[in-house]
């Protein structure tokens, strides 16, 4: 296997781009506007500018492509961790093996339905399943057992629609075994692209294999996995390679398998419990330099979803909603067990900044102007990989999102919300409607309302 991460290649292109005039940044947002993307080339001017009012224009393009392709929906999700368990000793994390002071604890299957449906009462029906590396929590045997055990687990309206994965690589072979349990996305992040930085961060275990990790998408795609999720750990090194980075690999994606990354995320580096980076970030990300990293990727993937996760605060993760953010989890717990027990910083993977309960954040969502989505209508209609793509791209996916985002928030509201939410959900509820451009979807949309209100459930276009 070759490394096609070209360091060499970004460091010129981060190199050739300082000290960028402001005609060539303006005529590069313009071109974004195009909802087309820019290179690995016009992002590096981007990330080269330091102009406050040039950086003000790629944040208001970014809120333009933002809107016009996800319009203001958001999508929630909540991590399940089933165990903490690791054979890495990864510098930034609190589940590494030499950390002898984590409560250690491996959810067995009974568990594991306890938290699920501690997390179906808060309303979630898409969660993101996580796992140290770990034989035992972490094989394929294991995983097709816990993924059964999660979807069928059942409480009153209760129930996971997507399951979402984000486990140590595995072989081509046990990628097949994994796809076929039914999982939506599978996600895995490469922390750093900067191959003597990853080596570093990861000293031993199955995880300082850089190529192995770096291939881990490849195998998932050659096993029919046609939705995967990359990121890096923004903190481990430079910001601006580790962008162009991230681009390099949905480049390599893209050329290869027709398809880029259905989605990127985009965590820093958090406190985590007895880890050595918890009081020395070697290169520390600005909230400032965070939303340009968001604005960026979000000019450059337009059509590629942006998750963003509890590490940041509410008042950060309220900015960056708007400048191209299309997932954010909620509700969020980072130990095993901790939907039923109480959580405990000596066993999380990483400490939280936003620990509002979900109802709360969604609130705050609507008072923002955003959306709350629990749709998983995509996943179970085929709207995958490059079929989704080819309805993201001109425009047509939004016939099928804002109906089915409009749907799924009535469920909500109808089965967990408190009397403020529901009070709060009919005028959104009503100005969302209003957006629909086709008068049969409209029509089809109030009717599907009308059959919730009366106990139907699970109903998408």
């Amino acid at each position: 296997m070759n490394n096609f991460i070209n360091e060499e290649k970004i460091n010129r292109i981060l190199e050739e781009a300082e000290n960028p005039s402001p005609e060539e940044v303006l005529k590069i947002i313009e071109k974004a506007r195009l909802l087309k993307g820019i290179t690995m080339e016009e992002a590096a001017v981007l990330l080269q500018c330091e102009d406050p009012s040039l950086i003000e224009k790629m944040f208001s393009a970014a809120r333009y492509i933002k809107n016009s392709i996800y319009g203001n929906r958001l999508v929630l999700f909540a991590p399940l961790y089933i165990g903490n368990h690791c054979l890495n000793n990864c510098l930034y994390c609190g589940f590494r093996k030499d950390n002898t002071s984590l409560k250690r604890k491996r959810l067995n299957l009974d568990e594991i339905k306890q938290e699920v449906i501690a997390l179906e009462e808060q309303g979630h029906k898409r969660l993101l399943l996580v796992a140290g590396e770990d034989p035992e929590s972490s094989s394929i045997e294991r995983l097709e057992k816990v993924i059964s055990a999660i979807y069928s687990a059942k409480k009153d309206k209760g129930e996971i629609r997507r399951l979402n994965v984000n486990v140590a690589p595995l072989e081509t072979e046990d990628f097949k075994r994994l796809h076929k349990t039914g999982i939506g996305t599978y996600q895995l992040f490469q922390e750093t692209y900067h191959f003597d930085t990853y080596k570093e961060m990861h000293p031993e275990g199955p995880k300082s294999d850089f190529l192995w990790h770096l291939y881990a998408m490849d195998r998932a795609q050659e096993a029919g996995i046609d939705d995967v999720g990359i990121g890096v750990l923004f903190g481990l090194y430079d910001y601006k390679f580790e962008v162009l980075g991230l681009l390099n690999h949905a480049e390599h994606l893209e050329e290869k398998f027709g398809v880029g990354p259905h989605t990127i995320s985009i965590p820093r580096v958090n406190p985590a419990h007895n880890t050595p980076l918890s009081e020395n970030v070697p290169y520390p990300v600005s909230d400032e330099n965070l939303r340009k990293i968001v604005a960026v990727l979000r000019l450059a993937v337009p059509y590629t979803g942006m998750i963003l996760s509890t590490r940041e605060s509410k008042e950060l993760r309220n900015d960056l909603f708007d400048l191209g953010v299309s997932q954010i989890s909620a509700g969020s717990k980072t130990n095993p067990g901790a939907y039923t027990e109480e959580s405990r910083q000596d066993a999380e993977q990483f400490h939280l900044h936003d620990t509002r309960p979900q109802i709360e954040v969604i609130k705050d969502m609507i008072k923002k102007a955003s959306f709350p989505s629990f749709c998983t209508a995509c996943y179970r209609t085929g709207r995958t990989g490059k079929d989704f793509m080819d309805l993201a791209k001109p425009g047509e996916i939004k016939n099928f999102c804002l109906p089915n985002c409009i749907l799924t928030f009535k469920e909500y509201v109808v089965d967990y919300g408190d009397d403020e939410l529901k009070e709060m959900s009919e005028k959104v509820i009503e100005e969302e409607i209003a957006k629909i451009p086709n008068k049969n979807i409209r029509k089809k949309t109030r009717e599907s309302l009308e059959r919730i209100e009366a106990g139907e459930r699970d109903i998408f276009i």
